[in-house]
């Protein structure tokens, strides 16, 4: 059984797009992110630096560095056409699936109790779980869109999509990577709503997944300090000890921002280095600490800035298999601001999951800037449309 094939093009504009035909909104408000992230990550990382002798703006400029490279990214992605990119599907999502089995080949490496990443000369390192996530995102689109405009998705076309995000999923599991999974898993579900899944099957599919959680809990497919991880957000003062240490830290610091913060640089609890990965995971407390409630509240309205324009491109998209994609880009975005921020709040387990933009690692950031590509494409289809 196929499980991916070209789906027909509906009429779907096939010349590269200008850079006129951007949605300017949505890439300023992406790079003002990845801006502001530099600046968080230089703060995060500078002293620690400074003590061990190295030069203090080295992440911030890795940062910068990371940032270029995904916007040359995003300009080749979306310069593709909609039958390139359906016609590249199967290579992309052949090219995720080698990187996940090289990862556990002995080529992987462990990086904080994660064996997620692919070590390279000169002291690089890829995660090819972030790349997945754009893989499964075009894979299961391109399944969903296989069938006629208006009809709902019929149960095979529904297993073929599920499993395009089962294969990966099951190779992500192996790492053990539960916050991607988890973020994966709730993607797809949202795009099967999105493509007219039928309700009955949506509800079999929650209770499907229900039991397999259970089951791997019941079985021991989850070590207990991943439990704890995850639970510790329930039982504040007995984590605050042992795996809620990083969050009580990083609620320190956002309270003590107060309205415009300590100042870039000045944050105690940062500059401190209470608060563990604050140049990754936990990257929202520095913002919090340092920028204060205004700073927070700009860098929340600038990522819903592009969640609006996201949602405004698919609602627009010309056709099914755009507005899947455009929809599963959104999820995406928004599905990791949720995590990370309520887990710097202490209102959300600690899964690990980047800041989309905003959290220092170059694989992340590569990944979701070839999202924001996919989303231009789509912007300039329904733009030479119109």
């Amino acid at each position: 059984m196929t499980l991916i094939r070209t789906a027909p093009t509906m009429g779907a504009r096939t010349s590269p797009p200008r850079l006129r035909q951007w949605d300017w909104p949505l890439v300023l408000a992406a790079v003002s992110l990845s801006i502001l992230g530099a600046a968080l990550v230089w703060s995060a990382t500078s002293t620690a630096l400074a003590v061990s002798g190295g030069w203090t703006g080295t992440y911030g400029a890795r940062h910068v560095l990371n940032l270029v490279l995904g916007l040359g990214l995003c300009w080749v992605v979306s310069r593709l056409g909609h039958r390139a990119i359906r016609r590249y599907t199967p290579i992309l999502y052949g090219a995720s699936l080698a990187g996940l089995l090289l990862v556990l080949s002995p080529l992987g490496s462990t990086i904080n109790g994660a064996h997620a990443w692919i070590r390279l000369p000169a002291g690089f390192t890829v995660q090819p779980s972030e790349f997945a996530k754009v893989s499964i995102i075009v894979g299961v689109a391109l399944v969903l869109a296989d069938r006629d405009p208006g009809a709902a998705p019929d149960l095979r076309t529904l297993v073929r999509a599920l499993a395009i995000a089962a294969v990966p999923v099951g190779l992500i599991l192996l790492q053990p990577d539960l916050g991607t999974v988890l973020v994966i898993c709730t993607i797809v579900a949202g795009m099967l709503a999105v493509a007219g899944v039928r309700m009955r099957h949506l509800v079999a599919l929650a209770v499907l997944a229900g039991a397999a959680v259970a089951a791997a809990f019941a079985v021991g497919l989850v070590d207990d300090y991943q439990i704890d991880r995850l639970t510790a957000f329930a039982r504040p003062d007995e984590g605050a000890r042992t795996f809620g240490y990083n969050t009580q830290q990083a609620r320190i610091a956002i309270g003590s921002g107060g309205l415009l913060g300590q100042g870039l640089g000045a944050g105690s609890q940062t500059q401190g280095g209470f608060v563990p990965f604050n140049h990754t995971d936990f990257v929202f407390s520095v913002a919090g600490e340092e920028l204060g409630f205004v700073g927070v509240t700009a860098l929340l309205g600038l990522l819903a800035v592009v969640l609006w324009r996201g949602l405004t491109i698919a609602l627009r998209a010309r056709d099914q298999f755009g507005r899947l994609v455009a929809s599963g880009v959104v999820l995406w975005i928004a599905l990791q601001s949720f995590e990370n921020v309520g887990m710097n709040l202490g209102i959300m387990p600690v899964t690990g999951v980047p800041l989309p933009f905003v959290s220092y690692g170059g694989s992340s950031m590569f990944a979701v800037w070839i999202g924001l590509g996919l989303l231009l494409n789509i912007h300039a289809g329904a733009t030479a449309d119109d």
